[in-house]
This record gives C-alpha cells, structure tokens and sequence, in this order.
C-alpha cells in the first residue's frame, strides 16, 4: 500500500479522526435543533434522529472497511470528507425547504403517525448521506494506519481515542457554544469548514489540483452569503425577531395590537401581549378563574407561582386585573424570559427563576395561594411534570384552599388520550378537578384543589368583580367547567408515556385541518388544490 508523505507519522489520521468524530456529533446536534421548529423536541424527534443516524453510521462502517481494502488510497478517502463537508454546508440553505416537502406529501399521503413519518423521511434524506460517509473514517483510517501488526491494537485504540474525544467536545461545543450564540446554520458551516479544510490540507500536502476542493469552498461562501437572508419560516417577511437558544427557536411577530411568541413554526402561538391592556381571548382568560377559586377578592394577599413563566403572559393580565397579587414565575429557557421584558412588558418586579419547574419545587418551602402549570408545548410535554410524583408535590406546595391550574394544549377525543391520562393522573392527587375547554381553540384548563367549596368560592368573587369584561369572562368560565370523573389512566415517573399520547393528539389536529384540503386533491387533483390556494 503506498503511503502519503502527510500521513507517515499517523498525526494527520488521528487528527482526521478526531474532527470527523466531532462533526458527526455537531450535526446530529444540528439536526435536532433544524428539525424542532417543525416536528418539536420530543423524545420520538431524538429517537428519530439518532437510530437514522446510527444507521447511517453502520452502513458507513461496512462500505468504507470494504472499499479500504479493495482500493487502499487515501485519496478516496478524502474525497469522501469532501463531499460531505459540501452536503453539510448545504443542509442550512435547503433543508427547511426539503422538510416543508416532505411535511407536504405527508400530510396528503398517511393518515396516522405524521410526525414519525415526515421526521423520519426528512432525517434520512437531510442527513443520512453526509454522516455515511463520515461513518467510512475510521475503518479507512485503520486499514492506513496500521502497517505493523506488532502495534495495530495501540494504534487502533489511539484511533478510537481520538474519535471518541472529538465526539465528547462536539456534543459540548454545539450545544453550549455555537448554537446559543451564533446558532444552528453558522453551526453547520463550521463544522462543514472544518471537514473542508481536512480534505484541502490533505489534497495540498499531495500538490494536487482539487476541482472538488474548490466547489467545496464556493459552495461554503455561498451558502454562507444566502442563509444570512434565510430563516426557518421563510415564508414570513415581517418578524420583529427570530433567533434561537439553548432550547427552542424563537420567534417574535407583531400586529397592530399584539405580540406573539412562537417555539414552533408549524404549531402556533405560545405567548401573547395584547398592548391595550384587553383580555386577550385566549386560555390565559380561563385560567385567571383559579385566583377566583382562590378567593382573590376576599383575600389581603394571594401568592401565585407560574411553571412555565414564558414571555408572562398569564402574569401581565393577572396584575392588568388584580392589584393583591404576588407573582413568582419559574423559566426554564433565560433568553425567553429577556425576550419578555423587552417585547412583552414583562414588569421587572415580577421574580422570574431560570428553573425546571419540578426541579424548582423540589428546591424551595414556599407555599402558594395559586400554582400555575404552563410547560406544556403541544406535542413536547415535560414527563417529568406530568406524574402523580409531580402533582403530589405542587400539592404539598399550596396553602389550604390553594388551587393548581393546568393549560392542556390539546384536548383530544380518542379514550386514553394526553388529557385524560393527565386528568386521572391530577385525580389521584385532589380531591376536586374541573375542567373547561377554550373556545376558538384547541386548549382546555383544568382546576384541581382539595378544597370542596372551590366553585361557591369561585362564585362569591365573580359577584364581587367590578370589571365587566373580566365578569363576563368569568361567568362564561363558570358556565362551562365540568367535573372530571376520573379512570385509571395514570402516569407515574417510571411510566408516562406522554411523547405518543401527544404525537396521537397531533395527528388527529392535523388531519382535521387538511381534511377538506385532501378532499380537493382527491377529486381535482393538484390543480385543484393549487386553483384552491389562489
């Protein structure tokens, strides 16, 4: 086998292992935060992401073992990386574009189980063909490494070494580096730049003129040049902001009267701010009836704790309507709660902790008069805050007469769906739960307390508001709350199944909202459906 001057001492393997390792772990970083906006977070997204990974990984594995044997040029090699580091730099420019695709064909071609569908088609068309080749590596690399068997095994380990370091430091550096403070797309092109440059170290050291080399690059710059005009809702030419943090995408969008937050560019709105102080006919409106059943008006002083605090919607209309309010709210993702005071109104007197709710309750001895649970995000639910373990601790965390609301996103009708697995499970728990679906939307609250004069309470303060627009509110609240009579679908710590009880929930929205839309297709066919969206 001949041996390349730059590859003689070994150094140059290693550090090629090394820097395919880390990008490997980069990119299904990557992956997951370019996938999120439209399919969620969820553990189904992860599982997704890393079995076609994986897959992709193994069947690098055997070709670039079999190819290394049958043509032991280095060459070949790099050109591989090569090639991949170009796809990669592609993936921030076209994939948005290549995930709305196949969103679409989804939609109008299966008619259960959406999400893993599209995640699944969308991961293995985005990313199986770069992490393939990036998975022949490290078999190359040994069968060019190891030239004397007296030494293969310190050589393969030290090969194993360097890729498992270079995964360690790239599931790191994304996560709590580029992501957060230049984001996914400048991420990619790093990661693509490095594998760019491996390939054109390499293919230099040989003084070799690369025509791959040199697509390579312009395909970089111009990647980089396009997507500094691209975002992941392309299609929305008016956003205030849109950026991304440690956990989420944001997105920041306004009209003439309000301010909304959304996580997710194919699943709505999460937080609103209605800037002329109205109700904001949301579920927010619903949920201010629990400081009713907390005996607000009779009461000097109530304490109300939010889980969930996003931008503080619920907390801004709490304090427009009440003036006897304590309101602590706990937030997992700090660039949301700065998004809230710039752009929401957020007062800064309200405490906001950068918390996990659960996490949070567990930390402090505090009880609460009201205790909001908002950390539901439709299809990426919080198992952790969604067991009788949970339940049993907000409990113990209210004063007597204390009341827990819970926003469900999604009502479901299907038996042993999200919300009555959530619902029995919070019946396990207190002794009186109510709930009341929202109209105009998909949301439902649920009231629980252990207080059995919850609702004469409630009623007493209605009689007692002198806002007629919160009374009215309210009476409408009042007028529709139902008792839960409560099953046996429970979820403990061990067991919550929330990610497909949720993905169930979606399906069934989804296919609501396109069903007439299918109709169309079916019988005019896609001219039809596109003289349907002129």
């Amino acid at each position: 086998m001949e041996t390349r001057k730059i590859l003689n001492h070994k150094i140059y393997l290693y550090v090629t292992e090394f820097f395919s390792g880390m990008s490997v772990m980069a990119v299904e970083l990557g992956a997951s935060r370019l996938l999120a906006p439209y399919f969620s977070s969820s553990q189904i997204v992860w599982t997704i992401i890393i079995g076609t990974i994986m897959i992709a990984m193994a069947l690098g594995n055997i070709y670039g073992g079999r190819s290394a044997d049958r043509h032991p040029d280095p060459d070949r090699l790099y050109k591989r990386i090569l090639i991949a580091a170009i796809w990669i730099a592609l993936i921030p420019v076209l994939g948005k574009y290549i995930i709305l695709g196949i969103s679409a064909v989804m939609i109008f071609s299966v008619n259960s189980n959406f999400l893993i569908w599209a995640a699944f088609a969308s991961c293995m068309i985005i990313f199986v063909f770069p992490l393939f080749l990036l998975g022949t590596v490290t078999p190359s690399l040994v069968k060019y490494a190891v030239q004397d068997l007296d030494d293969n095994g310190k050589t393969v380990g030290f090969l194993n070494a360097s890729n498992t370091i270079g995964s360690i430091i790239g599931t790191f550096v994304p996560t709590f580096m580029t992501i957060p403070t230049v984001g996914v797309t400048i991420t990619f092109y790093i990661f693509a730049g490095i594998l760019l440059a491996i390939a054109i170290i390499y293919f230099c050291s040989r003084r070799q003129k690369s025509i791959r080399a040199a697509v390579g690059v312009a395909v970089l710059i111009v990647a980089c040049l396009v997507s500094r005009t691209d975002s992941f809702a392309f299609w929305e030419d008016d956003l205030t902001y849109e950026g991304e943090s440690v956990y989420n995408y944001l997105q920041v969008k306004e009209d003439d009267n309000r301010v909304y937050l959304s996580t997710n560019v194919l699943f709505g709105v999460q937080s609103v701010y209605v800037r002329d102080g109205s109700l904001t006919g949301m579920y927010y409106d619903y949920a201010m009836a629990s400081t009713m059943m907390a005996d607000v008006n009779e009461a000097e002083e109530l304490d109300v704790l939010i889980l969930g605090m996003g931008t503080g919607t619920f907390a801004t209309q709490c304090n427009l309507y009440f003036d006897n309010l304590n309101i602590e709210g706990v937030e997992i993702d700090e660039d949301i709660t700065e998004l809230a005071v710039e752009y929401f109104h957020l007062s800064e007197d309200i405490p906001v902790y950068t918390y996990d709710g659960r996490a949070y309750l567990n930390a402090v001895d505090k009880t609460y008069d009201v205790i909001m649970v908002d950390a539901y995000q439709d299809i990426t639910i919080p198992f952790q805050m969604s067991t009788i373990e949970f339940f049993t601790l907000v409990q113990e965390h209210l004063n007597p007469g204390g009341v827990m609301v819970i926003n469900m996103n999604m009502r479901g009708g299907e038996e042993g769906n999200i919300n009555q697995y959530i619902s029995d499970t919070v019946s396990a728990v207190f002794s009186e739960v109510y709930t009341v679906d929202c109209s105009g939307n998909t949301n439902r609250e649920l009231f629980a307390s252990d207080n059995p004069d919850m609702l004469a309470v409630m009623e007493t303060n209605i009689d007692l508001e002198t806002d007629a627009n919160l009374r009215a509110m309210m009476d409408t609240v009042s007028d529709n709350l139902q008792a839960y009579e409560a099953g046996e679908y429970l979820m403990t710590d061990d067991k919550a199944p929330v990610e497909l009880l949720g993905m169930r929930v979606i399906d069934d929205l989804i296919y609501d909202e396109v069903s007439y839309y299918k109709q169309i297709f079916q019988e005019d066919g896609l001219s039809g459906l596109l003289e349907e969206f002129q």
